[in-house]
């Protein structure tokens, strides 16, 4: 019953972040610290699964027109190397856990407040301000095993005047790029891979392709985004009081 419980959430979990463009980690680590797997396996387990929604996130996204690449390049230019070197840095269970609370307040805040923000037409902020976005976020990324695509969706939206999807389609693309350094990084100092990771990819992989196909058109996932946040707080609790 429990892991039919586990793998039930995680499908809703990729098919509700697919459905916005994200791939899901800040879920998907959740999930784990709830159901008390090893940190060990925790980064990699998410950034892989990271890997294979996001892409199908950004190809329904991308086959919807909404992609623009000039856009995406300079977060991407900065993320990626950062994001790898976080992927090499080894940090104590305890630390990790704090940070990951943390992150996963945002995760919360951003969904229950942030979740339908509207573009302005401001000024697009300089080349040096979304290098040093896509590098913030790039080395966060790969130091907790995430996506970055929470962080980056919503800064798209006030700062560079982009909509749901054409956020969503950089934000799908912008996860995978930091997913795999992030997941290089952790390969050149060694890492656990969960013997289960299959199960896990086709689980997703399932949840992420409907998920995207929904988002990509018109999904209300109102309901999934409170479940979620509930998922996700019980997660916080449970990494603070450990």
């Amino acid at each position: 019953m429990e892991e039919l419980i586990f793998y039930s959430l995680l499908f809703v979990v990729a098919l509700l972040y697919a459905s916005v463009g994200h791939g899901g980690a800040s879920g998907y680590l959740a999930l784990m610290a709830i159901f008390g797997m090893s940190v060990d396996t925790m980064k990699s387990s998410a950034l892989i699964l990271n890997l294979f929604v996001s892409l199908v996130a950004f190809i329904q996204f991308y086959k919807g027109g909404h992609f623009n690449f000039k856009s995406f390049l300079p977060f991407a230019l900065a993320s990626v190397p950062l994001s790898f070197v976080g992927g090499m840095i080894h940090m104590d269970s305890r630390i990790y856990k704090i940070l990951l609370g943390v992150f996963l307040m945002l995760a919360v805040i951003r969904m229950l407040i942030f979740d339908n923000l509207k573009n302005n037409k401001n000024p697009l902020p300089s080349l040096a301000i979304s290098l040093l976005i896509g590098g913030s976020i790039g080395f966060l990324s790969g130091l907790l095993g995430i996506g970055g695509g929470i962080v980056l969706s919503p800064i798209l939206i006030l700062l560079y005047s982009m909509n749901q999807k054409q956020a969503a389609a950089i934000s799908a693309i912008f996860i995978f790029v930091n997913s795999f350094a992030g997941l290089c990084g952790q390969l050149v100092q060694g890492v656990n891979i969960d013997s289960h990771i299959y199960l896990y990819v086709i689980v997703a992989f399932v949840g992420g392709i409907l998920g995207s196909y929904l988002g990509a058109s018109k999904l209300n996932h109102r309901a999934l985004k409170y479940v979620l946040s509930f998922v996700l707080s019980i997660a916080i609790f449970k990494l603070l009081n450990q």
